[in-house]
């Protein structure tokens, strides 16, 4: 979701005086539309921050956590703003669709000097990001191992959730 007001909201702010031409004929709106220009201000900035903290909560499944915390400091840095980027709504900047494991489930890749790294997640259920496993990347090709951890968090996640 966007974080800026729609447009009708932008034209009543016109409208009350933000960025209106000054002027003599301006000068009734100037004196008694002061209190309007603040007051739509203060609900401007309100509705932008109401906006930017609609987010959805991580949850992580099994040992993802421990898992991440296990990253070097500047992969589990980068980790964490793609996730935040996901929990704003938005495409992480590396991402790959995991079809093997189930649907809905995206890969974050994470290419650092030390290796490459993974985060296995999925954001379809209930407004909420499930990290399925993290992980450093050791070969070409994804370990089955990996594969068949997520693809079982995944199976519990949608027995828990009933689907």
């Amino acid at each position: 979701m966007h974080p800026l007001p729609d447009r009708a909201f932008k034209t009543s702010l016109f409208r009350a005086g933000f960025g209106a031409p000054a002027g003599p004929e301006a000068g009734v709106l100037n004196q008694q539309g002061k209190r309007i220009k603040i007051a739509l201000a203060v609900q401007y900035k309100i509705l932008y921050i109401l906006r930017m903290n609609k987010f959805k909560p991580v949850i992580f499944l099994g040992s993802s956590l421990d898992d991440l915390r296990t990253f070097p400091v500047a992969a589990r840095r980068e980790a964490g703003y793609q996730l935040d980027l996901v929990q704003h709504g938005h495409e992480p900047e590396d991402w790959k669709a995991m079809p093997t494991i189930g649907q809905g489930v995206l890969e974050i890749r994470i290419r650092d000097a030390s290796g490459a790294y993974r985060v296995i997640y999925v954001a379809k259920f209930s407004n909420t990001i499930h990290v399925l496993h993290c992980f450093q990347k050791k070969s070409q090709k994804t370990s089955r191992q990996d594969l068949a951890l997520a693809e079982s968090r995944y199976r519990e996640l949608l027995k828990e959730s009933g689907k």
